[in-house]
């Protein structure tokens, strides 16, 4: 059987290097379902993400009265993978896939889905449950610890014994960043800084840049004038201004969507964009509000593989106990870290080549995860 033999094949490779305890296992492809399963490996090698995903499910396995959800379906998929006697073999997801099309109309057909919308989906329904959990919880009588730390972590009681206020589920401890927004009348030159929450940054890209200079881009300062005026609360009237996002406070595991699907006006349709975008394995963050620097290190890519929107296929990349392996459905290899550039992209338009980095991720060094 070919399963078998890959996955020997793979423990070969790694031999004595193989990382104690660590699993890789392919996901069984169900129709169309890559943009799913590239999406699990990236999340199940975010390690933060992982642990607490398990220790959820160990909180939560004797617990009778518990529904089905996407939560506990991906708690189950990741425990099956991290529980398996066997080190490398093929999983089929199929009840987590079950569960994620009956949440979701927009996944339910067998047409070409994609990867950035369903991690989106998936984070935000993750997030959803967790917090019903921990609400239910604060408002039901007597002592509420265990749930609640299964959707909070460990529970920090102020001094005068109120708790903390809105719940920052495990999800939010890894993903979520703030943005701040800043506006500078032109005229009195008040700033109006406004924060928000992100759990990804979806940037705009340019032919033959880098995540450095979108990145740049992003926090650039546009002039809001003519019929964009900001009304400044000071000056009580419509003003130019000039306005700028910056990051805040850069998240723990930060994630990267590039715009690689463009609307085009004339065609009527969207165009997938190959540009080339380098992303460095090794990212430093400037330009945020708080910390001068903040350090990171790239541990997985959602690839999109094809010539358009439309169709095509996701695999993706990820660096585990410093090896770099290859998750295509059910089929995983190694891989050389030199491999990694020629994903970033093409200088020409047209090129044969259309494996291109789609979704980023990178772990925050300064953190001690």
């Amino acid at each position: 059987m070919v399963m078998g033999a890959t996955a020997s094949k793979l423990e070969k490779a790694l031999g004595d290097q193989f990382p104690e305890g660590e699993r890789y296992f392919g996901l069984e492809n169900f129709g169309n379902t890559c943009y799913c399963n590239s999406v699990l490996q990236a999340l199940y090698f975010c390690i933060p993400f992982r642990e607490q995903l398990l220790e959820y499910y160990s909180n939560n396995k004797n617990v009778a009265e518990v529904d089905e959800n996407l939560l506990t379906c991906l708690a189950d998929l990741f425990n099956q993978i991290n529980s398996s006697k066997k080190k490398t073999g093929v999983i089929a997801p199929k009840r987590f896939v079950q569960r994620v099309k009956k949440q979701n109309e927009l996944f339910r057909s067998y047409m070409h889905q994609d990867a950035h919308e369903f991690l989106n989906f998936l984070l935000n329904e993750l997030v959803d449950i967790l917090e019903k959990e921990g609400n239910d919880i604060n408002d039901s009588p007597g002592t509420s610890s265990q749930a609640e730390q299964n959707a909070n972590g460990p529970v920090h009681l102020r001094e005068n014994g109120a708790k903390k206020e809105p719940l920052l589920t495990w999800v939010h401890k890894s993903f979520q960043g703030i943005l701040t927004n800043e506006t500078r009348c032109l005229r009195c030159e008040t700033v109006t800084a406004r924060d928000e929450t992100f759990l990804d940054l979806s940037l705009d890209i340019e032919q033959n840049s880098s995540i450095t200079s979108c990145l740049k881009n992003f926090s650039s300062t546009e002039t809001l004038n003519a019929e964009d005026k900001f009304f400044c609360d000071k000056c009580c009237s419509l003003q130019e201004a000039q306005k700028r996002m910056k990051i805040k406070k850069p998240p723990n595991v930060l994630v990267i969507h590039l715009k690689r699907f463009k609307y085009i006006e004339q065609l009527g349709r969207y165009k997938k964009l190959s540009y080339r975008v380098v992303f460095p394995l090794e990212l430093k963050l400037s330009n945020t509000v708080e910390n001068a620097d903040s350090e990171y290190s790239l541990f997985a890519v959602v690839v999109h593989v094809g010539s358009g929107p439309n169709h095509g296929h996701y695999i993706s990349l990820v660096k585990s106990h410093n090896h770099w392996l290859f998750f295509d459905d059910e089929n995983v290899e190694m891989m050389d870290e030199s491999h990694v550039q020629t994903f970033f992209g093409s200088a020409q338009e047209y090129s044969s080549n259309t494996d291109h980095g789609y979704i980023l991720f990178y772990e925050n060094l300064s953190v001690g995860n």
